[in-house]
């Protein structure tokens, strides 16, 4: 594998985490919002994945190029809910509180919010250290051809 399809792999796989990362801080941004547009309290997002494969067919198809072994990448295919209860917590001087009283706040764990937060942010490091690695690969191909 060429040291850019290595780079191109990485930087999707930086993309996909800085989306990640960006829908958990809207998670914990909106962690105690009791009330939406939708209506109703905020409801947790969660982002899915999906293997994409990396090598171009057509091309490979068009050159004559032998298939290699499948080099997959990764991409974000959507943006979900994740259904669950809400927390009901007792509050009747709160706005959004029903008749009884209760209030339904999200279904957002800041702990495992948190813990996925590291998760993603440890991804997207992985990922930019393979750039980096490329990156120095690349430089000292060059420097040996000098």
């Amino acid at each position: 594998m060429d040291l850019m399809k290595t780079i191109d792999i990485a930087s999707g796989g930086m993309r996909a985490q800085r989306t990640r990362l960006n829908v958990i801080t809207m998670n914990l941004a909106n962690a105690n919002t009791t009330r939406t547009a939708e209506g109703g309290p905020y409801r947790r997002k969660t982002v899915i994945f999906e293997t994409t494969p990396f090598a171009e067919t057509l091309q490979r198809e068009m050159h004559g190029i032998p298939d290699e072994e499948e080099i997959y990448g990764v991409k974000v295919t959507e943006i979900v809910p994740v259904s669950g209860e809400f927390k009901k917590v007792y509050d009747p001087s709160h706005p959004d509180a029903d008749k009884e009283g209760y209030v339904y706040l999200p279904n957002v764990n800041l702990v495992q919010e948190m813990a996925a937060m590291l998760n993603a942010n440890r991804s997207y490091e992985a990922n930019a250290a393979a750039v980096k690695t490329a990156k120095e690969m690349a430089l000292k191909a060059l420097e040996i051809s000098r």
